[in-house]
């Protein structure tokens, strides 16, 4: 049968939607979700952020994974209260930072919004599955990447929606209990094309490797043992000691 999409399917074949941004934890999931054996769709948002490139990388994935993408519009800058939607200054990054602690890359609830969105795509087109790569232990503390917010999140999708009653919503968090270095070891036994992700909070061409997110995906390779292959303006002290290291 013609499933929403004009794809031909097997009609109980596994379907979902990922959340694709472009950025490391995206892109494998995707790998994690063919893996699987799930047909997928790609769903990126162009939601006014300052580190546009990602959607420009999320482009270059879905066609590496040769998936169909669809690329939904909001504007968030209507909205402001982050440096992401906003003309406020992207704070450095912390590793020490404690949890509870926001840094101002924090888009008041983005995570609801874009799950919000897939879940009503994936009841238009017959879908149950929603995918994301939001991570719980090296992340920057944003309370809609945690597991309890997900659980409720599921909840709410199985009260309020069609397939939710009809049969059952499932939002998967496959990366939702891996460290930094797990995931791109996952990743790179799966083939993702890191080169084609970008993670940076300033959006540049060249990754800052000063904010929350260059800082978490470095630390992740460091401790990997694998090289970041995306170009850097700067790099910190505890990456260039590593790297140097591997390269010997």
């Amino acid at each position: 049968m013609l499933n929403g999409v004009g794809t031909l399917t097997i009609e109980h074949e596994k379907k979902g939607i990922v959340l694709l941004s472009g950025g490391l934890d995206s892109a494998t999931v995707a790998a994690i979700a063919l893996e699987r054996n799930y047909h997928i769709i790609g769903l990126s948002f162009d939601y006014g952020q300052r580190h546009r490139i990602e959607l420009e990388m999320s482009k270059k994935l879905a066609k590496h994974y040769s998936i169909e993408q669809k690329i939904f519009k909001i504007d968030l800058t209507q909205i402001g209260g982050s440096s992401l939607t906003s003309n406020i200054k992207v704070e450095e990054g912390n590793l020490q930072r404690d949890k509870n602690e926001l840094p101002n890359t924090y888009v008041p609830s983005r995570n609801i919004m874009f799950i919000t969105i897939a879940a009503s795509l994936a009841e238009t087109i017959g879908f149950n599955t929603i995918f994301i790569g939001a991570n719980a232990l090296d992340y920057s503390g944003y309370p809609d990447c945690r597991p309890e917010f997900f659980e409720a999140m599921t909840r709410a999708l199985n009260s309020g929606t069609r397939i939710g009653i009809n049969e059952e919503f499932h939002i998967e968090v496959p990366l939702q209990k891996l460290r930094k270095s797990e995931i791109i070891t996952i990743g790179t036994s799966l083939g993702v094309p890191y080169e084609m992700t970008h993670s940076c909070y300033e959006g540049n061409k060249k990754a800052c490797g000063k904010c929350d997110s260059c800082l978490l995906r470095l630390r992740g390779f460091m401790e990997a043992g694998i090289k970041d292959p995306i170009e850097y303006d700067f790099l910190p002290d505890f990456y260039k000691q590593v790297s140097v290291k591997t390269n010997d």
